[in-house]
């Protein structure tokens, strides 16, 4: 029997019990857990067979909520208008209809650009020639008018923005402007001398499926036939690339404290998004049937936000989910910077971990409010 490893500040015991609690139902179960109240650490657990403290790992799309705090740095720093048109900061972007594109409007899923034929390869997703060809390419649909998921370009749409606006990489600006400085365990990009931390995310492929065709939205979508999803992190030149959609690699505890560093400050310090900042980023966009998954989705700019079917957190909550069940949020409300991530792949056998293991958070935290 696995017990957990780490602490939980006062007031937080019923988080304890409940991860505690789920170690004792699955043997395979591993993970990291962190949260921050008010900029202090109050939860910091680790507990399974496969997983350690300081272990990195995969955290598939939470990476677009991490890539999205320098999206909002450039926001409060003047240099990206959301009202204004992607084509003004990006003139190739406009070919085929797309020039009236608001950047609030591609950086919630509305582009209608869900891939492109044949795929990219996974060497340069994150290179001006991924932009070069996305901007090419005509939309699936009438740009803004309908939203769906964007599960890899909206990293490419993100880091071409950052190069335009910036003049340099979205990596760059994350690691020198909020993850060194800040001291975040998570990283876009993860170093060399860091390949040690990492260990695989651990999933078992499904049953064989249908033949995926690599022109439909779901093909698109995928980057069929270049890759699975689930393989990204798992690859080398993706996390060396810090690919921003899906590529970043990190502990809970680094997710935690980036979302707390934003919104609260940590350890008594300033947060390094202002408050008009945090409500422009975080403000719901979209919301309603995903045209991408045809389930209901919310998304603020990049940010998901918490709906009926993805309840982790307040109104006023913003993050992002991974593949693998991954979890990373602020929630203002209640001064909280949460994390999450699984080493094993969670499904539909066990849903709602990430979900539950908040809950009892934010719990926490509003008794002790």
């Amino acid at each position: 029997m696995q017990t957990p490893h780490g602490f939980v500040a006062p007031g937080f015991n019923n988080v304890l019990d409940l991860f505690d609690s789920l170690l004792r139902e699955d043997p395979q179960y591993s993970a990291q857990l962190a949260a921050y109240k008010d900029g202090v650490p109050v939860v910091d657990l680790t507990g399974g067979p496969d997983m350690a403290p300081g272990t990195l790992t995969g955290a598939y799309s939470c990476s677009k909520g991490v890539a999205a705090m320098v999206i909002a740095l450039l926001v409060q720093d003047g240099l990206l208008d959301l009202d204004q048109t992607v084509a003004h900061y990006w003139p190739e972007f406009g070919a085929h209809g797309k020039d009236r594109l608001l950047v609030r409007e591609a950086l919630s899923h509305q582009a209608g650009l869900m891939g492109i034929e044949g795929g990219f390869g996974l060497d340069e997703f994150t290179t001006p020639g991924a932009a070069a060809r996305l901007a090419g390419a005509p939309p699936t649909w009438q740009p803004g008018r309908q939203f769906g998921y964007h599960a890899l370009t909206i990293g490419i749409i993100m880091e071409e923005l950052c190069r335009r606006t910036a003049g340099e990489t979205l990596q760059e600006l994350y690691e020198g402007r909020i993850r060194s400085p800040y001291g975040i365990d998570f990283f876009l990009g993860l170093p060399v001398e860091q390949e040690s931390r990492y260990r695989d995310v651990l999933y078992e492929p499904g049953p064989a499926e249908p033949w995926l065709d690599p022109l439909s939205l779901e093909g698109l979508n995928s980057n069929a036939p270049v890759s699975t999803i689930m393989e990204l992190p798992n690859i080398r030149i993706v996390r060396a690339a810090g690919m921003s959609a899906a590529g970043g690699v990190g502990t809970a505890a680094g997710l935690a404290r980036l979302y707390a560093a934003a919104t609260t400050g940590i350890q008594d310090g300033n947060p390094f998004l202002e408050a008009a900042t945090i409500e422009q980023m975080s403000q719901e966009q979209v919301w309603g049937l995903d045209r991408s998954s045809g389930l209901d989705n919310a998304f603020a700019i990049v940010f998901m936000k918490p709906h009926p079917t993805r309840n982790f957190g307040s109104h006023r909550a913003f993050g992002h989910e991974g593949a693998n069940a991954a979890l990373g949020f602020a929630d203002p409300a209640y001064g909280l910077g949460f994390g999450y991530i699984p080493r094993r792949r969670e499904d539909g056998r066990t849903p709602g971990r990430a979900h539950r293991l908040a809950a009892e958070v934010r719990r926490s935290a509003a008794e002790l409010s």
